[in-house]
């Protein structure tokens, strides 16, 4: 016996091209990096910082364990979300609503990668990690951080060009 599923709405009859897909997918690639780096720390691995420094700064050991690994949790969960931008499987919120909520969430990650930008070449930020090369493999893994506006931009605008299409 086999049963048709009905359409959520005529948006998802417009299926998102391939960029967006991959883009979404290179979204969700782009905080796994940072994500790992953070658990090593969390686990006592090397990472740049001295012994003091973890334990006076970052409470490691300690809370700050709970706090870097549950960061990392939120921020892999929330690099997923774009996700629902370039699905028809499943849509937990009205097309126009998510659209609303994608270009807030867009805005905010400019704004964010804007203000990171100045903080680190405007204003004198304090570093606890040793220079070398701890603080290159740092740069490597939250250089793809980078990305993430660009590409949330993009797969946002895509999935707004897809609504307006649907509802034509």
């Amino acid at each position: 016996m086999t049963t048709a599923a009905a359409p959520l709405s005529r948006a998802s009859t417009v299926p998102a091209p391939v960029w967006a897909r991959r883009a979404a997918h290179a979204i969700a690639l782009c905080a796994v990096p940072s994500g790992l780096w953070r658990i090593a720390m969390a686990s006592g691995v090397y990472v740049g910082y001295s012994d003091q420094v973890l334990r006076d700064v970052f409470d490691i050991p300690g809370w700050g364990i709970a706090y870097v690994v549950g960061l990392t949790v939120i921020a892999e969960l929330a690099a997923l979300l774009p996700l629902l931008l370039v699905t028809d499987r499943w849509r937990p919120l009205r097309p126009r609503t998510l659209a609303a909520l994608a270009w807030t969430v867009s805005a905010v990650l400019v704004s964010v990668a804007l203000w990171q930008l100045w903080v680190a070449f405007a204003v004198e930020s304090q570093t606890y990690m040793s220079p070398g090369a701890a603080q290159t493999v740092w740069g490597f893994v939250f250089a793809p951080l980078c990305a993430i506006p660009v590409l949330m931009t993009a797969v946002t605008w895509s999935y707004t060009k897809r609504i307006r299409a649907g509802q034509e």
